[in-house]
């Protein structure tokens, strides 16, 4: 009975000692976070002589530093250390002091023998590669980390922390070279992804790409590696280079080309036009018999298509030669429903630049005839047949057509770029109040490109309305923009010559320099298009329309002009002048290329 009292009375004491213990720290730690390192200091001092936390210990020896008492946190310390020598982070902190002293060579005996005494558990190099990192001892804590890696013998162990810190410390190809290891490991390609993204500066770019190229040539058959440099070659929109890597992959591992075109699909999204036809054309040539054949032979013409239509100005005979390609597809592979998106091509082509309205629309009833109820395709073709009928002049035609799309695909992306377009056509035919209503409605539409659509031909009718009762110039500007919908590109330019001169003085004048420039450019008159976007940077340059005419005019001397001086000079412009605009992470990509930032 005695002996049981002895031993309540044991735990007891040790239960007050540790309450009283615990109370000491927090008190402790409450002074040290208000700067009053002296009563911190005091108490931290009695509780060394306890057991010790690593919080306890590191603030006790943060307070000696400060107070300058580094001899007493010494003697302590060096008891510590003798009285445990198997804790590393006891060895951690009297290295950290004697640093605070100058004395270098005292502190590197310490870390080596905390990493030595780590060594020796499972986790111990990995936890005090974090102590020391949180000292912010990244190079030590490197060093424990590797030597975990050795001990544990993977050789992909630690690679993400390892991969952080060496960017920590400015070691930028180690930290690519971490962060490879790591997307080695299933499920971590897009965290690897991300953190490049977020780390690496233009300079550190060439790195990954040449850090990339060998690891592609020294791991063929690895196609994470492969995957790496594509998905890097494609943020830098250098599409051919991607084309190469993905081809020999495709070849190698006989992958049917399904990497390929999606590649190509990504091209044709960014206007690649050329290299999207060339990987669309590589797939349909080496799997004829494949899935993706039929689809991969459209879209070469496709890609082919919206080239032809984007230089200007467009080559009717090169439009009818697309056409004797789509005819020829449609030999091999019928007119059924693997063709139907190409029927829907051939019928825009007649229609818009062959002036060949009532074949388009008969190859668009043909087309809703063999889709039968595909009721999305269907609404397409009706889509495109309004714009028919408003190329016809009919646009009554036009309206309902489009409203039929609209009841049939309510709150469907569809229908709401159905409603986009009656929207237009009340524009067109100068019911501008209407317009706006449908407009302001729309600019809550999921679609951004639709909402950002809306809402700027919503602001043009606010800002050029209401001045006049019969607003005569807001009329005069929406039909000409009909006739350039229609592609009468040269009689929209005689009449935007004209309006121009009658209303230089105008709310709509810098509008009418914009919509002038974007109709010179397609009538490949440059030199012109240039003095009308100047003007409006240098008339207007405050106004809806300065980001808008300065891109433009960097874009033309890039692409026209050819003049990368003055271009790169016009890009770096707009990034100081117009630093939110819409146009910054475009214009900041192409100085960047014109730059040299990739390696060729």
């Amino acid at each position: 009975m005695k002996k049981i009292a002895g031993v309540l009375f044991m735990l007891l004491v040790v239960g007050s000692l540790s309450g009283f213990a615990q109370e000491g720290a927090d008190l402790a730690d409450e002074y040290f976070k208000k700067g009053e390192f002296e009563k911190a200091y005091t108490i931290y001092q009695k509780l060394m002589k306890t057991g010790v936390s690593k919080p306890t210990i590191s603030r006790y020896v943060e307070s000696a530093v400060r107070l300058n008492k580094i001899p007493d946190a010494e003697k302590v310390l060096r008891r510590l250390v003798k009285s445990d020598d198997k804790n590393p982070y006891v060895l951690l902190q009297a290295g950290l002091l004697e640093e605070s002293r100058s004395d270098s060579a005292k502190a590197e005996v310490y870390f080596n023998r905390a990493m030595a005494v780590a060594g020796s558990t499972v986790n111990g190099l990995p936890e005090l590669a974090q102590d020391f990192a949180e000292r912010n001892k990244q190079n030590w804590a490197i060093k424990a980390l590797k030597k975990g890696r050795e001990q544990s013998r993977e050789p992909l162990a630690y690679a993400g922390e390892l991969a952080r810190l060496y960017g920590a410390v400015g070691q930028k190809e180690n930290m690519i070279d971490e962060l490879l290891h790591w997307g080695l490991i299933p499920g971590n390609r897009d965290n690897v992804q991300a953190i490049l993204q977020d780390n690496l500066k233009d300079a550190d770019q060439k790195m990954l790409e040449t850090v990339l190229y060998k690891k592609v040539q020294e791991n063929p058959n690895e196609m994470f590696y492969t995957e790496m440099l594509v998905w890097y070659l494609t943020q830098k929109k250098e599409f051919y280079k991607a084309f190469i890597q993905e081809r020999a992959l495709d070849k190698r591992l006989k992958l049917t080309g399904v990497r390929v075109y999606d590649l190509g699909a990504v091209a044709l999204q960014n206007k690649d036009y050329k290299n999207a036809a060339a990987m669309f054309e590589y797939v349909a040539k080496e799997y004829p018999q494949g899935q993706l054949y039929p689809f991969a032979r459209r879209l070469v013409i496709k890609a082919r298509e919206e080239q032809v239509k984007n230089t200007y100005p467009v080559d009717n005979l090169e439009i009818r030669k697309l056409i004797a390609d789509y005819q020829k597809m449609f030999q091999e592979l019928g007119k059924n429903n693997r063709t139907l998106e190409a029927l829907r091509s051939t019928a825009s082509l007649y229609a818009f630049y062959l002036d060949e309205k009532d074949t388009a629309i008969t190859i668009l009833q043909l087309a809703t005839e063999i889709s039968k109820n595909e009721k999305s395709f269907i609404d397409r073709c009706k889509l495109d047949m309004g714009d028919i009928y408003l190329l016809k002049g009919e646009p009554w035609e036009a309206t309902l057509l489009y409203s039929q799309v609209e009841k049939s695909q309510k709150e469907e992306l569809l229908g709401y770029e159905a409603k986009l377009r009656n929207a237009r056509l009340h524009y067109y035919k100068g019911e501008f109040e209407l317009s706006k209503d449908v407009l302001d409605i729309l600019k809550q539409a999921t679609s951004r490109e639709i909402a950002n659509d809306a809402g700027a031909l919503s602001l043009l009718i606010m800002d050029n309305t209401g001045m006049d009762s019969t607003e005569t110039a807001m009329k005069e500007y929406a039909s000409i923009e009909l006739m350039l919908f229609q592609n009468k590109v040269d009689s929209a330019a005689l009449e935007l010559n004209r309006m121009y001169a009658k209303y230089k003085d105008h709310s709509l004048a810098d509008n009418i320099l914009w919509l002038r420039a974007t109709t010179l450019i397609k009538q490949n008159k440059i030199d012109e298009a240039l003095q009308d976007l100047e003007k409006i940077s240098a008339n207007y340059g405050e106004d809806v329309l300065g980001d808008d005419a300065l891109f433009l005019t960097a874009k033309t001397y890039e692409e026209n002009k050819q003049d990368k001086p003055k271009a790169m000079e016009l890009y770096n412009q707009l990034l100081q002048k117009y630093p939110g605009s819409i146009f910054g992470a475009e214009a900041r990509k192409r100085f960047r290329a014109l730059r040299g930032d990739t390696i060729n």
